[in-house]
Formats: C-alpha cells, sequence, structure tokens
C-alpha cells in the first residue's frame, strides 16, 4: 500500500498523540487538523484545510486503518487510527513508524531522542532490532539509507509512501524539540477541542431557545 503525503501525516498525528496527549484522544476534526499543520515536530510544515484532510480520513477509513468514534450527543465525531490491528505493529513499531511519519528519514539516534515521548527503548541497540524488524517484513516498512549532507550517521526512512525521496529528512540544523514545544502542542490540541465543545453548547443552547420559543408560543 502505497499513502499519500496526507494520509501519511494523518496517520503520523494520530499515532503521536494518542501516547502524548491520551485525554483528548482520538482527535476531533479541529484538534486532528491542529496536530497536521503543527509548525513544531514536523518535515515539511503543511498548511492542511479541513477538506483535505477530511478526505484523507475517508480514503484510511476505507483501508482499514482509521476508525471514526462517533458521537451519540452533539458532540463532534473523533478519529482514531488502527494500525496495530491492520498491520500487526507493536508499540515500539508503532513509534517509530509515527516520528518517521512526522519527520522524514533520521539517523538512529534521533529517532531515540524524537521516540521518547512516545515509547522509551532501552538502547541503540533495541531500537536497532526493531528497525531490522520492520524493514525484515514481507512488505518492508522500513529501509537503511546512507548520510546525507552534513551527518556522519547513515538514516532510516519509511517506505510507506512509496520510494523515499533522496533529500528526505529535517535539514540537519534542526534545533532539539524542547520542552516548551510540548506543551505548545498540548496546548494547542486542547484549545481545538475546547472549540468543539464551545461549538457543541452553542448548538445545545440554540435548540434550548428554539423548543422554549414553542412552548411559549
Amino acid at each position: 500500500m502505497e499513502l499519500t503525503p496526507v494520509q501519511l501525516r494523518v496517520l503520523g498525528c494520530l499515532l503521536e498523540k494518542e501516547r502524548t496527549t491520551p485525554d483528548n484522544y482520538p482527535l476531533t476534526m479541529n484538534a486532528l487538523l491542529s496536530a497536521c499543520n503543527q509548525t513544531t515536530n514536523r518535515w515539511p510544515v503543511v498548511t492542511f484545510t479541513e477538506a483535505t484532510v477530511q478526505n484523507s480520513i475517508e480514503n484510511l477509513k476505507g483501508e482499514g486503518l482509521l476508525r471514526i468514534v462517533y458521537s451519540r450527543s452533539n458532540r463532534a465525531d473523533k478519529y482514531r487510527h488502527v494500525l496495530d490491528e491492520a498491520w500487526g505493529l507493536d508499540e515500539a513499531e508503532l513509534a517509530l513508524l509515527g516520528v518517521l511519519m512526522l519527520r522524514g528519514a533520521q539517523t538512529t539516534a534521533e529517532l531515540r531522542t524524537r521516540t521518547e515521548r512516545i515509547h522509551c527503548f532501552a538502547d541503540l541497540e533495541e531500537m536497532g532490532a526493531v528497525l531490522d524488524r520492520l524493514a525484515t517484513r514481507p512488505e518492508p516498512m522500513v529501509v537503511h539509507l546512507g548520510r546525507s549532507p552534513g551527518q556522519k550517521e547513515p538514516r532510516w526512512g519509511h517506505l510507506l509512501g512509496g520510494d523515499v525521496p533522496p533529500d528526505s529528512g529535517l535539514p540537519v540544523t534542526e534545533t532539539p524539540r524542547t520542552s516548551r514545544s510540548d506543551r505548545i502542542d498540548a496546548l494547542e490540541v486542547t484549545v481545538a477541542t475546547l472549540r468543539d465543545e464551545v461549538d457543541r453548547l452553542r448548538a445545545d443552547h440554540d435548540s434550548l431557545a428554539e423548543r422554549l420559543g414553542t412552548l411559549l408560543d
């Protein structure tokens, strides 16, 4: 299966937010859109529209990679990935694929640092074993790449969108992610979730006002 860049971003965000903001997972459309368009912890930075993300959601649902959590009230529908079920992946494998989807090709050292918030690997040897496992599946999901200019170590890239572009990956000048940006990301998701709650309350208010108006008439 060859996924589009938008589908990869959607799945990567769902994988990430499942672990980093579990209280807000599954994600509403507003939260998912905010996650896709984050300017931190993403490469490349994008500005998707809701229509673009919605189209990918429908396609991923049709492929059995995503499920919609329908609401029984006026709350917004939510979305969650099912890659563990669809592809038979464990937590460590999902963590690596998620980071690769969101940030492109990376060295093992970069991967270990960037997966810490999602899954804690004991050491690089353990991570290497998981990468080898993903690379030797009947349909390989990752591939070992050469070094990019300015880097001393070879990199790993995912194969979920086809062959890895030769320049795939973050610029080598990128600064490490900070705890402040982690907090900003969590706040963005929380704000999107609260926006959904406000919309629901507004709809409840309008509905109640309409019913009261009918009764008074």
